[in-house]
């Protein structure tokens, strides 16, 4: 111990001498007969401080925009979370800075935050259109940047990465200055920490995606992916305005994950457990909140059979203090003895084309193929619809029959009528406002047809119709009796209109770009589960080439989770499911799936979950699965799901 103390003293004391001595040398300590060690240590200090990202105090113009991107709890998953849109003029500058969060048990290299570069629309409506994305880690050989407008070649950064399992994402935590500079013609962007730098520098002007050629702004807005963003301040207003630091009172409060039916002898902490809740505060501010911070209260009770209103208040502000100010919603759902328990499942009639493709085929000229639906089951067929438009009836009809075709219990039409002696009890939906526009419409309408067996001796029929008009219209026929149960068929036919059933997404060449293909969007209804057979084909480049099933709202636009085959996937309902964890052996995997048998299941769990199972027998013979069990803040009575492909083709059966 003494000797270090001497050492020490000594150690002060060349110190003080030292800096005695830079007057003489304009600042330098230790410029003359330093050790190489302290030279080294030195250097490296001052670059490290030359690299720090500027205080709000040092940029000019900066604004307190004050509120967090992300759950604190790092659960949020890819495009499920975003911040505010911040609009970049032609030659204008954009500077923000926020703190980024990283899970120190994050154990891939994308799980930062992207930035996102935009036309001037708001994401997902008419319009919209992305230049890409540049996200802050750097691998060149995987997809730490895209789009059509992004050039990788144009991205550098002091932190390399080779795989996206590499370590070191810790480092890109901190305080993050972000620049986006147009004020020399092209697009710079820098993401710094102090330590960790990323440029893409493109010196060429950037494209105009807006429709109106005289509006050159972008947008730009931030997604992060397993870490949030504390954000700080802007330089530019953003869309909605700046949020100050001061504590926010709650607004409103919208909810996900109510069940529709709880069984008889659950208790409403129970039930409500995956419940949540997007919370809007003052100045623009929302988070999320789980079941654990909502108050729950059942009417009547819960004890009894029957319909149930939920009423849901929350009551803390933004920094969760308690506050008197509370909001509150609201839901119904039903108590009841047995969960219901319908299948759905998706066909597609043959033949595919069918009628005359000038509109000439005659009434009841022609039907498709007899398709038996079982006991509670739906049966669930997309088409086009193509009309003459001389009248309303020119369109698809739906006959409901026995296996013996003769034995009709019902003929029901697109136009609100139909007849039969199990018509007589239905009741129809009453039809459309404007029958001139929608006959009109309906040539080149994608349809949805819903044909379901209730059990009981009833049956309903439901078509949801996307007009070329772009507008949705809706024709159901409900409680058609005289049916039954055990013998109970459908098919189609037609009255100067053709049809084309939807059987292939894609093209047979695998040339089908990411993003750009789409299935109808079907509803599946609470408790059922909707199977899909189908033949998947693959370019064979990458493990992603394969179908995609994507969650969402009837809104397309408002996803619950994106899954691929290859047992990956995103969105805020991703983050909570277990998948099944992938293929022993990846490459034979992706050989046998080119033409390999799909039969897949989506569950709505009525609680606010969904579970996704692909059983999948390649053309080797053998059976390879994929799950994706307990993905979550669904709302069980607003679930779709549609199909996307990706250098894939999928061909329906």
């Amino acid at each position: 111990m003494k000797a270090n103390k001497i050492i020490a003293a000594s150690f002060i004391a060349l110190t003080v001498a030292s800096a005695t001595m830079t007057g003489c040398y304009e600042g330098d300590i230790y410029d003359v007969g330093q050790p190489d060690w302290m030279s080294d240590s030195i250097a490296a200090i001052a670059a490290r401080k030359a690299n720090q990202p500027a205080t709000s105090d040092e940029i000019e113009g900066f604004m307190e925009d004050v509120y967090t991107i992300g759950n604190t709890d790092f659960s949020s998953g890819w495009w499920a979370v975003f911040s505010k849109y911040y609009v970049i003029p032609e030659n204008g500058v954009w500077i923000s800075q926020f703190t980024l969060n990283i899970n120190p048990d994050a154990t891939n290299t994308y799980k930062n935050f992207a930035l996102i570069l935009t036309n001037d629309v708001d994401r997902g409506g008419d319009g919209y259109k992305e230049y890409g994305a540049i996200r802050y880690d750097f691998q060149p050989s995987g997809n730490s940047e895209w789009g059509d407008y992004i050039d990788r070649s144009l991205a550098t950064s002091n932190l390399e990465f080779a795989t996206d399992t590499d370590e070191g994402v810790d480092k890109l935590a901190g305080k993050v200055t972000l620049t986006i500079d147009r004020s020399a013609g092209g697009l710079v962007v820098t993401m710094t920490n102090g330590d960790i730098t990323k440029t893409y520098t493109q010196t060429t002007p950037i494209v105009n995606l807006n429709a109106d050629a005289a509006n050159t702004n972008i947008r730009a807005f931030l997604v992060p992916e397993g870490s949030y963003l504390d954000f700080i301040g802007t330089t530019i207003e953003p869309i909605g305005g700046c949020t100050s630091k001061e504590d926010k009172q709650p607004l409103s409060l919208s909810l996900s994950g109510v069940p529709s039916e709880v069984l008889a002898g659950t208790t409403l902490s129970e039930a409500m457990a995956n419940v949540t809740a997007i919370v809007e505060f003052e100045q623009g501010v929302s988070k999320t909140v789980t079941a654990e911070e909502l108050q729950f209260e059942a009417i009547p009770n819960m004890e009894d059979l029957g319909q149930k209103t939920l009423i849901v208040l929350y009551n803390k502000t933004f920094k969760g203090v308690i506050t008197e100010k509370s909001i509150i919603a609201s839901k119904t759902f039903a108590v009841v003895k047995e969960l219901s328990a319908y299948t759905q499942t998706v066909v597609v009639p043959s033949p595919i084309n069918f009628g005359a493709d000038d509109n000439s085929s005659a009434w009841w000229s022609m039907h498709t193929e007899n398709i038996k639906v079982e006991p509670k089951e739906t049966k669930v067929v997309t088409f086009t619809n193509y009309t003459s438009g001389v009248e309303n009836w020119n369109n698809f009809v739906i006959v409901l029959n026995k296996q013996n075709v003769s034995a009709e219990y019902a003929v029901v039409r697109a136009d609100n009528f139909g007849w039969g002696d199990g018509y007589a009890a239905c009741t129809p939906s009453g039809g459309q406002a404007d029958w001139a526009t929608w006959r009109a419409a309906m040539d080149g309408a994608k349809v949805t047809a819903y044909i379901t067996n209730n059990g009981d001796g009833t049956a309903n029929v439901k078509a949801v119709m996307v007009g070329n008009d772009g507008n949705t219209y809706v024709q159901e026929y409900n409680g058609i009796n005289a049916i039954d149960p055990d013998d109970m068929y459908f098919r189609f036919t037609v009255d100067n209109c053709h049809l084309v059933f939807d059987n292939e997404l894609g093209t047979a060449d695998c040339a089908t770009a990411w993003w750009t293909a789409f299935t109808p969007n079907v509803k599946i209804a609470s408790h059922q589960i909707c199977t899909i057979n189908f033949t998947n084909y693959t370019s064979g480049a990458s493990n992603w080439n394969n179908f995609v099933v994507i969650l969402n709202k009837e809104d397309v636009s408002a996803e619950y989770a994106v899954v691929r085959a290859d047992n990956f996937g995103w969105g805020n309902g991703y983050a909570a499911c277990t998948p099944s964890g992938g293929q022993a052996d990846w490459a034979t995997w992706l050989a046998a799936m080119n033409g390999a048998k799909v039969t897949l299941t989506i569950a709505n769990n009525g609680d606010g979950t969904v579970d996704i199972k692909a059983v999948m027998v390649g053309n080797d013979g053998n059976t390879y699965t994929q799950d994706y069990i307990g993905i979550n803040t669904v709302d069980p009575d607003d679930l779709y799901f549609r199909f996307t492909v990706d250098g894939s083709y999928i061909v329906f059966e």
